[in-house]
């Protein structure tokens, strides 16, 4: 997780990251600003420039707080990353030396009570990275059972997904769900009480939910298609994830990617497709000890880097990346 100006600024696997692109050199594109933890550690590698974008208004806001001394260094766009190649045409018509992703909700955004992202503090149900779109409130006082049961299944891999829903639908009927902690609730109602040291029950609902507002395994996709596009031959991508799901599409996005001939099974011949347009350099690291004891958060993070090769980008292929519920319509 990325953490606030308040809080010692430990972006996760950052040693990792700088370590498999080394020498950091050229324009570098941060696709998840944040507050700017993998921006700056970037800069004070060597790279040139750094193009933090963000669709979230208060990451920029403390841009202009921690950029300053950059001057030119550090250029900011707001913007969702799945559009990075058209940011990277516009904000480097140099060229970029590599793209940056570090997925997920970043401290900033769940210490904010008013952002709706956390059951730990009472707050409006909005849970929307960007402010624009139907909020978490609206999709749980308006979707439909089976809507909200298949987003619970699917992005939270909740187990009791069918129960929750219904006792979301029941509890909205009396009056709507409009703070974080009565969704809490709601949600914990249908669940054992949760063991000492074990996560809060509605923690799997909340990031399904999230996951669903801020479409972000569209966005993800999206942007690991546009990193493609913008990035020219040499160009690096790197990608921290911080659930399962989300490093199964980074995964297997990236493997296409270097096998796009591959068989369809190990008995069946190799196929002579298109040349790989990347080729996979770092497969999954995780933090070390020592990253874990000062950042426990980061325990389900994993590193993966690719480089980029002179194949032109492959046409976007979505099925087999393992996208949640990707066989459901």
């Amino acid at each position: 997780m990325r953490r606030t100006e308040s809080a010692p600024h430990v972006p996760v696997l950052i040693d990792a990251l700088i370590a498999a692109v080394a020498p950091v050199r050229g324009t570098w594109l941060d696709g998840t600003m944040g507050a700017g933890g993998y921006a700056r550690a970037l800069l004070a590698a060597g790279a040139g420039r750094v193009i933090g974008v963000d669709r979230d208004p208060l990451a920029h806001e403390m841009a202009m707080r921690w950029g300053a001394s950059y001057g030119d260094r550090l250029a900011t766009r707001l913007a969702n990353f799945a559009d990075l190649d058209a940011v990277a045409k516009e904000a480097a018509p140099e060229g970029l030396a590599g793209v940056a992703l570090d997925l997920g909700v970043s401290s900033m955004q769940i210490d904010q009570a008013e952002r709706g992202f956390s059951f730990a503090k009472d707050g409006p149900l909005d849970m929307r990275m960007g402010g624009d779109g139907p909020s978490a409130s609206d999709f749980v006082n308006e979707a439909a059972e089976d809507e909200i049961a298949f987003v619970l299944r699917a992005y939270g891999e909740e187990r009791q997904a069918r129960r929750i829903a219904r006792a979301i639908v029941r509890a909205r009927a009396e009056a709507p769900i409009a703070t974080t902690l009565a969704l809490a609730e709601v949600v914990a109602s249908q669940l054992p009480r949760p063991k000492p040291g074990r996560s809060h029950p509605a923690t799997r609902a909340f990031q399904a939910i999230r996951i669903h507002v801020n479409d972000e395994f569209g966005a993800l996709v999206a942007g690991l298609e546009a990193a493609e596009r913008a990035l020219p031959e040499g160009g690096w991508l790197a990608v921290v994830t911080f659930h399962s799901l989300e490093d199964r599409v980074v995964k297997r996005f990236l493997a296409a990617r270097a096998d796009p001939g591959g068989p369809v099974s190990r008995h069946a011949p190799a196929v002579e497709g298109p040349d790989p347009s990347f080729r996979v350099t770092v497969k999954g690291v995780s933090p070390s000890e020592g990253e874990l004891a000062v950042n426990p958060r980061a325990r389900s993070a994993r590193l993966r880097v690719a480089r980029r090769t002179d194949a032109p980008p492959l046409p976007p292929v979505r099925r087999g990346l393992g996208l949640p519920g990707e066989g459901r319509r």
